[in-house]
Formats: C-alpha cells, structure tokens, sequence
C-alpha cells in the first residue's frame, strides 16, 4: 500500500461531520453548456448532474450520475460528446480533488464516497426546494 493510499483510507475511514451547503450550479463546469448557437443546449444535463454531484453518495453513485450525463448529452446532442463529457467528470469529479465540482462539492472536503443517510437527503431536499 502506497503512502498516498494509506493517506485517502485513513481520511475515508474518520468519522464525519459537515454541513450541507445549499445547491449551486455553474452549469457544465468547465465546458461549454452548449455550441455557439444554442449556448444553452445541454445546460439542463449538467444542473441535473451538479446536483448528484452536489449531494454525493456512494461510489456506484456517482458512476450512475456520470452516466446519466452521458446518456442526457447522447439524446440532446451526440454520443461522441457525449462519451467526451463523461471521460472529463470521471477523470476531474474525484472527491478528492481540491475542485469546486468535485463529487460531494455540497459537503466540506474530506466527505468521499461516504452514503448519503435518510436524514442528509431529507436537509437536501429542503436546500434543493429552495434553490432559485
């Protein structure tokens, strides 16, 4: 086991606490949320993916969101994109990552792949009822 692995487990394995902060979005981060003449075409996919990417979860989780965004861009677009859209959140979405859109961004830093309890989507719902 490498440092660097011992490092995540221990952080992973600490009890947690945190805060949810209240849903934000900046659309499909780094990318365009649509080509120069519909600037808006797949800004919808990525707001639903913010918010799975948001909240957080398990592992299996996040591969399900990041997905779901795929699947979305193929039917709004194309699935080369597609296919390129979801290569970029697999490889920058790491809740690791010191990212404002990294898996759990909604959550303090060191959340992981922790599972969301009943009691944590009850508060999300709540924050996401009240998001502009």
């Amino acid at each position: 086991m490498t440092l660097a692995s011992l490092i995540l487990f221990v952080i992973t394995a600490c009890e947690y606490s945190g805060q949810l902060k209240p849903f934000s979005t900046d659309g499909c981060s780094s990318f365009p949320d649509g080509p120069a003449n519909d600037p808006q075409r797949w800004h919808s996919c990525c707001v639903n993916h913010d918010k799975a990417y948001w909240l957080g979860g398990n592992y299996s989780q996040r591969l399900a969101a990041d997905n779901a965004l795929k699947e979305c861009i193929s039917k709004i677009e194309n699935p080369h994109l597609a296919n390129i859209m979801r290569a970029g959140v697999r490889a920058g979405g790491s809740p690791f990552w010191l990212t404002s859109y990294r898996w759990g961004y909604g959550w303090p830093y060191t959340r992981g792949y922790r599972d969301v309890t009943d009691i944590e989507r009850k508060q999300a719902k709540i924050l996401l009822d009240r998001s502009p």
